[in-house]
């Protein structure tokens, strides 16, 4: 397991999503990164969002479609 975590440069807090690592996961992150750009939004992969204290707080999601409606609202 990991986290898909989208943050919006200069912000405080994240989104994030528990996914499985594989093919899936790098295809959604793709279309992502093509929806939103890559100048305000940054998308990574973290194993415990308890290690990674500089994206609190977490806003937890349940669904990809969830996930993918907010960041592209960000």
């Amino acid at each position: 397991m990991c986290y898909l975590v989208a943050k919006k440069f200069n912000d405080v807090g994240c989104l994030a999503l528990q996914m499985t690592h594989g093919q899936h996961l790098a295809d959604f992150k793709e279309k992502l990164m093509r929806a939103v750009g890559y100048d305000t939004i940054q998308l990574v992969t973290i194993s415990r969002p308890s290690a990674y204290g500089e994206y609190e707080p977490y806003r937890f999601v349940e669904t990809e479609q969830e996930f993918e409606d907010a960041v592209k609202n960000m």
